[in-house]
This record gives C-alpha cells, structure tokens and sequence, in this order.
C-alpha cells in the first residue's frame, strides 16, 4: 500500500517517464506529471495529467504540483546538467538557486542531493522511481536465453571499474573486453559510449558473430539512490549489439530496466546475455 495520497512526476526525458505514468494510470493511483521543458520530449505524457514549466520556473512547478494535491514526488528521467546562468529563474527557483550553486561545482551527485533537499523543504516526500513502481528494479540472476558464466571475469572487472569511477562522481558505466578496458561513461552517457566502442579497431572488441566484451552499469557508491539509478532499456541492448558485445549486465537492486520484457527479447535475438549480479559475486572474483 502506497504511503503517500497522490503522486507527483517531475519528468524528464526517455520512456521512463511514460512508463511510470502509464503505470499509475493503470493501477488507479492518483497522480500528477509535472513536465520539465524542453527535456520532457516524450508525446505520450501529454494525455496524462499534468503541467509543463521550463527548468527554472521551480516555484511555478511546486505550486502546480501543490495544488494538484500531491504530497510525494519522485525524479525521473533525464535531464543534462545545463548553466545555470542561461535559465529563466521564478521566484522559487532564485530562492533555490545559493543550495544549487554551492552543491554544482561538488558533482552531479552533490548537486541531485540539493536538488531533493529542497524539495523536501517544500513539504514534500521524495522517493525513488522503483518504490512506486518495484517492476523497474533490476532483478538478480540472468534473465533471458543467454548466460553470462563465460564472460564473468570481464564482467567482474567492468564492475570495479565502474565502481572506481563511480567513487570519483565520474559515471556509471564501463565496458571491459578480455581483460581490455574498452570505455567508461562519464557525462556522454551510455549510448555515446556504446557508440565510442562500435568504433574501435575490431581486433579489440567482438563482433555480432564472435561476441566479446561486457558493459556494466552500476550505482555510485555513495549516489543518493531515490534519482538518477542507472537505466538500461532496448536502446542499450541494441547499442551493445552494434559494438559487438556478448552482453550487458547491471548491479542487482542497483538499477532500473525499461520494459523488461523487450530488453529479454532484444537480447535474445542479438544472442547476448543481460545479467544482475550482487556486490559479492563482483566483490569475491
């Protein structure tokens, strides 16, 4: 039973957004979609409930969240990080703007932290997208056709990289291929990444009919968990494919997956493995 009387979704770009608005849509819980522009791209939330404001029109965005009666919000989808001189402020948001700018030049990590705090300070609870949604969750184990045994030593590996890199607020992401650290993601994101990789000489990564070669995604280790979870959806499976990997795989509980289903059956096809592993397993090898 949801805690909260009507949920609010500040939105940004990607499926997400729609997803958890579908969802709420179909299971009857009360909910509201607060749009950010120009990032909120996605036609589909325009016939959910809702309001659209710039990113700097904060005070604008609470009051139709407050007004449309929400008392929990969750964060989700993207949005870059922009300069913050070239926003157009309301009121609300110059209130926010000394805790933002103070947290910025901290890291992403900082300033999403800031970003919640102040949220809070307005009465809201924040939560993460998979406690009102728990079907976005990376499950653990493998999850398609396709095992990722033969491939758990650069799975492994592309985990502590991450992990590393994450450690310095760098990004999530890292691609390993027989012991080769072919890429990390820091603010390109995964799919410029993906597409680094697709371009390296092809004695050093796989190819669709000899797959090598793993990404990993995974949390920061000390990232504010209620934003910013690292996604995978088709999109990543179908750029993994192009670079020739044999699969993708995300830390257990430490992520979320954008039609679960299609991300299976897309790797499948591809005749790649998507894998949650746990800290341990990572952590032992």
């Amino acid at each position: 039973m949801a805690s909260w009387r009507k949920l609010g979704l500040i939105a940004g770009g990607g499926e997400m957004p729609v997803l958890l608005a579908e969802h709420c849509a179909d299971s009857g819980k009360p909910y509201f979609v607060a749009r950010v522009a120009p990032f909120a791209d996605a036609p589909e939330l325009e016939a959910h409930p809702g309001a659209e404001h710039d990113l700097g029109q904060m005070g604008a965005r609470i009051s139709s969240l407050r007004e449309a009666g929400c008392d929990a919000l969750v964060m989700i989808g993207r949005v870059p990080r922009v300069d913050f001189s070239t926003l157009q402020w309301d009121e609300g948001g110059r209130a926010m703007i000394p805790a933002l700018a103070a947290a910025a030049p901290q890291g992403d990590d900082a300033l999403l932290r800031a970003l919640l705090s102040e949220h809070e300070k307005q009465g809201f609870r924040m939560i993460g997208a998979e406690e009102a949604m728990a079907e976005l969750l990376a499950q653990p184990g493998a999850w398609g056709a396709h095992v990722a045994a033969p491939h758990m030593r650069d799975l492994s590996h592309a985990a502590k990289i991450a992990g590393a890199i994450g450690g310095m607020d760098i990004g999530q992401g890292a691609v390993v291929c027989a012991g080769l650290v072919l890429a990390v993601e820091a603010q390109e994101g995964t799919d410029a990444m993906l597409r680094r990789v697709a371009q390296l000489p092809a004695d050093i990564r796989g190819a669709p009919d000899a797959r090598r070669g793993v990404l990993v995604k995974r949390p920061k280790p000390t990232q504010e968990r209620r934003i910013d979870l690292p996604v995978i959806g088709v999109r990543t499976i179908q750029g993994a494919a192009a670079a020739g990997l044999a699969g993708v795989a995300v830390e257990a509980g430490g992520a979320l997956v954008a039609r679960r289903e299609e991300v299976i059956a897309a790797a499948d096809e591809a005749g790649m493995f998507v894998y949650g592993f746990s800290r341990a397993e990572v952590e032992q090898s």
